[in-house]
């Protein structure tokens, strides 16, 4: 298929993929109001298991006590820094419960709501912040690619990916996770459009989270965000990103788009980040503290909780059992952080390359010799 096809059947599905957002909430699609109504959406259907709807709430809540746990432990000094996630829990626990065992994730720097649904041990998350690991874990065994510190970088990575996964013939999806900072960056543009004239099965989902560090959205776009994919021709759609039925359904719908061959779709999830945007920023320098208590009235995890109350798919008790359980989560993360040893000085050159590298072994070398010297000292360093 030419270029100008592949275009134009790219700028056809931009047409294809629509969905309607709730009434309640003109602009987005929303399947729970913020008192957890359960609302419908023509063309979106979503039949979701007291047992699944029980299974999100424990995942958001687990996930938020850990993400508070990490952050006390760069406060305490055990951690060089932490990126909490507070207030996008539905964002990326739906989105995630949305994929396929062997579709491929590429995330950012914030993700650990994905990374638990993904089977990522929330202690190989922390280690990476502790400075004891130089990735933390297989990505191979989780299709969830390391953390990506370089703003923007990625989508690019995920459009490869996905374009190669289209080669081989696979049936298979890519998600890749941003936020709205990142799309001021060329490489996001590159990457829209890259997708869409090949046709990548990528899914990119843009977590607009308000502030780009200081600098508020409408800075960063003049435009609503999910807009912008308009010009690249493939769909765009905009979610509340603090309701975790909407991005389950708008992201499974999503990721059947994209992997049928229709080529990409952004997703944009319209959600707050409550606290810092990393343990090194001070957000009340910059943001109303009134901004932040509206969007305290949206939480995540209490619209789940009151959906599930006033539906009677689950009490109190079953609250508590799942406070309880991410409480020992916590104090599993902080004893095993604390107790974890630091690297040997050496390994710092394993997995630099695939195969041995003459360079690298020179480096190795000369580092093991200086670590020697000191050996050679007495006991007043003579």
């Amino acid at each position: 298929m030419s270029a100008t096809t592949t275009a134009a059947a790219a700028a056809g599905a931009a047409t294809a993929f629509r969905l309607e957002a709730a009434p309640v909430d003109t602009g987005q699609v929303q399947l729970l109001t913020p008192d957890g109504e359960r609302i419908h959406v023509p063309g979106l259907d979503l039949d979701c298991t007291p047992g699944e709807l029980r299974a999100m709430y424990r995942d958001m809540v687990l996930v938020r006590r850990f993400d508070n746990e990490a952050t006390a432990l760069q406060r305490q000094g055990e951690l060089g820094l932490w990126t909490p996630l507070l207030g996008q829990e539905a964002a990326q626990i739906g989105s995630a419960r949305a994929l396929r065992p062997d579709d491929f994730v590429f995330p950012s720097y914030r993700e650990h709501g994905v990374a638990w649904v993904r089977g990522v041990d929330p202690l190989d998350l922390v280690r990476v912040f502790r400075g004891t690991t130089n990735g933390g874990w297989d990505p191979q065994a989780h299709n969830f690619h390391l953390y990506t510190l370089v703003v923007g970088a990625h989508p690019l990575h995920a459009t490869g990916y996905a374009m190669g996964a289209a080669q081989d013939g696979a049936d298979t999806a890519v998600i890749t996770y941003f936020g709205d900072g990142s799309t001021s960056q060329g490489d996001v543009s590159e990457a829209f459009n890259f997708a869409a004239v090949h046709g990548a099965p990528v899914v990119f989902f843009c977590q607009n989270n308000q502030w780009a560090i200081s600098e508020p959205t409408e800075r960063q776009s003049r435009v609503p965000i999910h807009q912008r994919a308009q010009g690249f021709g493939f769909p765009g759609v905009r979610v509340d990103g603090n309701d975790v039925l909407a991005c389950l359904a708008v992201t499974r719908a999503a990721l059947e788009h994209a992997r049928s061959g229709q080529g990409p779709v952004l997703i944009e999830a319209y959600t707050y980040r409550m606290g810092a945007h990393t343990t090194s920023d001070d957000p009340t320098r910059y943001r109303h503290e009134a901004e932040r208590e509206q969007w305290t009235a949206k939480d995540p995890i209490a619209r789940l909780r009151a959906h599930l109350t006033r539906e009677g798919h689950a009490d109190e008790a079953y609250f508590a059992e799942v406070d309880a359980e991410a409480e020992r989560l916590a104090l599993r993360v902080r004893a095993e952080v604390r107790s974890t040893p630091d690297p040997a000085p050496l390994t710092l050159f394993d997995h630099v390359y695939a195969e041995r590298h003459p360079l690298v072994d020179q480096e190795r070398d000369e580092l093991a010799r200086y670590l020697d010297s000191f050996a050679d000292t007495d006991a007043e360093g003579r």
